[in-house]
């Protein structure tokens, strides 16, 4: 087994500023698309420049997309997103198709955190002293010294009326207040 993971920065899974609570921000702040013009690993992102990179700009006007040539060198990807983090991505062979998806994930990952440990895979900032919550935290505890299968506890048990059951009651009491008797 390897310990390579020990050296990697350690840190809990967060959602940036509570992003899609009110509206999703997407978090990516900069792409930049390097390449050869001519060179045959960079013919994918050649090929993406051409026909897929006016349609990536036009629907995600938020992410500034700067393309940039260089000579004799393989093609890359490098990203910056809005928490200051920055992922790099070689791109050498890989097909347009290819080249979409990486811009995609990229897109929709909150930061570049692919070299963090996660300490735990869940994390509040408000931890309960109460203790988790449960479906059964609240019910009465005849259920604990029932014997099961109980036709009575495995009845469906609704505290509130049903949207139609309160239209009808609703038709029943204007009929009433009128004179007519609901049929």
């Amino acid at each position: 087994m390897s310990n390579s993971h020990l050296f990697l920065k350690s840190a809990f899974p967060r959602a940036p500023l509570a992003n899609g609570v009110g509206r999703y921000v997407c978090q990516l702040q900069r792409i930049t698309l390097k390449y050869c013009k001519n060179n045959g690993s960079s013919k994918g992102m050649r090929e993406f420049l051409e026909n897929d990179l006016l349609d990536f700009s036009r629907a995600n006007p938020g992410v500034v997309v700067y393309v940039k040539p260089r000579r004799h060198r393989t093609a890359v990807m490098s990203a910056e997103y809005l928490n200051g983090d920055r992922q790099w991505i070689n791109c050498r062979n890989n097909t347009r198709e290819e080249i979409r998806k990486w811009v995609e994930v990229l897109k929709t990952q909150a930061t570049g955190s692919s070299d963090t440990r996660l300490r735990k895979l869940w994390h509040t900032d408000v931890p309960s002293v109460q203790g988790a919550w449960t479906p059964f935290t609240h019910q009465h505890p005849t259920g604990n010294v029932a014997q099961y299968p109980n036709r009575e506890l495995s009845k469906l048990q609704t505290d509130e009326m049903t949207a139609t059951e309160k239209l009808i009651e609703m038709y029943r009491a204007q009929k009433l207040q009128q004179g007519d008797a609901p049929s």
